[in-house]
């Protein structure tokens, strides 16, 4: 008796349905790299042959969907049906930065492709509405959710990068400043965490001025 497709499992233990070809996406990219995401290997990845994944998904384009849906359901997005605008969103960008620093070679594909996943646009729809009933007019509720966005994945690829981005060892002794404010000793104030916490505090404590003014 033939066995029901999405119960069958690939030479390395993962269903082969929607859900497995996306964990084994993830892992793949995880341990070779963004250029490696391609259906055929893929399918090699899978021991499967390359036509055999259309059966579950139907291209690069929805294959990066189900990456982000898997990404984005490790987001706690709860504080939205329980606090204000405010605290709900900080909640949330922390979440948002905790599980993309965990697949930051995922960011730049997931920041750039047109989203359409359920689970993402299900997370989008209480952002906005709790912006929307914090006092933020339709429209602009979701450029705030776009900036806060923003901020969290250039963040990610921050930790990603932060300790080879800028740091003494390519920085010259007469930057004298730029040299001093670099000392390792010094690391917990300038660090890529420090960075993000610093910079979201601004960020909200701007956006609630931008609404009390809006509605002043």
């Amino acid at each position: 008796m033939a066995t029901n497709q999405t119960d069958r499992k690939s030479a390395k233990g993962l269903p082969m349905n929607r859900r497995g070809i996306a964990l084994a996406a993830i892992s793949l990219v995880e341990r070779e790299g963004l250029e490696s995401l391609t259906m055929k290997r893929l399918a090699q990845e899978l021991d499967r042959k390359p036509a055999s994944l259309y059966n579950h998904i139907s291209g690069k384009q929805d294959l990066i969907e189900a990456i982000r849906a898997l990404i984005d359901e490790q987001i706690d997005a709860s504080g939205f049906d329980e606090l204000e605008w405010r605290p709900a969103m900080e909640a949330w960008a922390r979440n948002y930065l905790r599980v993309f620093s965990k697949h930051s070679k995922l960011v730049v594909v997931l920041a750039t492709t047109a989203i359409s996943d359920p689970v993402s646009l299900a997370t989008y729809e209480k952002v906005v509405s709790s912006l929307v009933a914090g006092g933020w007019p339709r429209g602009r509720a979701v450029a705030v959710m776009r900036t806060v966005e923003a901020f969290v994945l250039g963040s990610a690829l921050d930790l990603l990068v932060s300790d080879t981005l800028l740091s003494r060892a390519t920085v010259p002794k007469d930057r004298v400043e730029l040299y001093s404010n670099l000392d390792p000793a010094l690391s917990e104030s300038w660090n890529a965490h420090t960075a993000f916490q610093l910079g979201l505090s601004s960020l909200l404590d701007g956006l609630e001025r931008t609404l009390a003014a809006d509605c002043g």
